[in-house]
């Protein structure tokens, strides 16, 4: 069957089985191996992405219901050579070691702070607790998440 949508601002489209993950889709027909795949249960979160703005796991999605939608992954939070405060808060707070679960925790982070600016120690950890880090034990993610917080952007205020 034939899918397309818009994934990082850019219209796709392919040929695909019926029964393709979404996670697939980007993966192996886009090249966006940003996206990770890893627990095959739903559990992990390593492949969170959002879908028409709102965070999902993409191994949960049929490529299918995610036509004529809005993608955006990891890859997608990068303006130009400008790399996010979340990137970068990862980057300063060391809120990786293995990176396997990074892509999914920073989607679900940007989300985060998109719709609370400055979240609690509580609410972050509320935020990512649909998601599964086996060697940092959040601390450090956590960290990250904040200093992203406290290094937003200053926001523009309609008139």
């Amino acid at each position: 069957m034939r899918v397309a949508m818009n994934v990082n601002g850019e219209e796709v489209g392919a040929e695909v089985e019926p029964r393709m993950l979404l996670v697939h889709f980007l993966r192996d027909e886009l090249g966006l191996t940003g996206t990770h795949w890893g627990c095959d249960t739903s559990n992990c979160g390593t492949c969170v992405v959002w879908m028409d703005g709102e965070p999902v796991k993409s191994c949960t999605v049929l490529a299918a219901m995610a036509s004529g939608r809005d993608v955006r992954t990891v890859e997608g939070l990068e303006q130009g050579t400008q790399l996010d405060p979340v990137q970068e808060g990862f980057m300063q707070e060391h809120g990786l070691q293995c990176g396997f679960c990074t892509p999914g925790m920073m989607m679900t982070a940007r989300w985060l702070l998109d719709h609370n600016p400055d979240p609690s120690e509580a609410e972050i950890r509320e935020a990512i607790s649909g998601q599964i880090c086996r060697c940092t034990g959040y601390e450090n993610i956590v960290r990250a998440i904040r200093w992203a917080a406290a290094h937003q952007p200053a926001k523009e205020v309609a008139s």
